[in-house]
């Protein structure tokens, strides 16, 4: 199987097991994620098929839905590799990435270790702030049942991945200890410009947010 076909597979299946998903971790943020991955990667020179495999499963069991485990993704995207008979360096640096892509807490450094792996978390990350990370915070919050805001309940900024796969604090205080956090962790030139209007557009919505809290 060439590579553009296992790219298409690959697409298929995923667009099959996350149709009708309601968190924000849905096919429409996996296709988002994709296809800013690979206009990343052409402008930056990264690996394309390496870039496309990766964005395309970075989500394909994400720890927050399987019970803090951070070997799910890599584990499911190696299976589903070799059954497409993919070359090895490229199914060990697609679970690579995988591996070390999430966010793990404001205290936590997430290097990536290759070119491909700090493409696939821009634009992972991009698709976390402005206007389509708003809606996707909210939506996640609601799927956990979790508060919009409450006052008496400040952000924490988490110190470890653990305490960060336990946190339970509530939506608005999701900007605060990650997505406020992402314009200044952009890896490549073109996410960090990206990200600067997503950025400001969180800004001026929370600013409105809190207008609107005290009435």
């Amino acid at each position: 199987m060439d590579n553009n076909r296992i790219i298409t597979t690959t697409a298929d299946h995923i667009r099959q097991k996350f149709a009708g998903e309601g968190s924000g971790h849905d096919w429409w943020h996996i296709h988002r994620v994709w296809k800013t991955a690979a206009r990343i990667g052409e402008m930056e020179g990264a690996d394309d098929f390496v870039v496309q495999l990766a964005a395309l499963l970075h989500d394909i069991a994400d720890w927050k839905f399987h019970d803090g485990d951070d070997d799910a993704g890599p584990r499911q995207a190696r299976q589903w590799l070799e059954g497409l008979e993919v070359t090895e360096p490229v199914i060990a640096h697609v679970c690579t990435i995988i591996k070390e892509l999430s966010f793990k807490g404001a205290g936590v450094p997430t290097p990536m270790s290759s070119l491909e792996g700090q493409v696939v978390q821009d634009a992972d990350r991009l698709d976390a702030i402005g206007a389509i990370g708003i809606a996707r915070a909210f939506a996640y919050g609601g799927h956990k049942n979790r508060e919009l805001y409450n006052p008496d309940a400040p952000p924490v900024l988490h110190a470890s991945f653990e305490a960060y796969k336990s946190a339970k604090g509530t939506t608005v205080n999701h900007f605060y200890e990650k997505l406020l956090l992402l314009k200044d962790r952009m890896n490549t030139p073109a996410a960090r410009r990206m990200a600067e209007q997503r950025h400001a557009f969180m800004e001026d919505f929370l600013q409105r947010f809190f207008q609107e809290w005290g009435g």
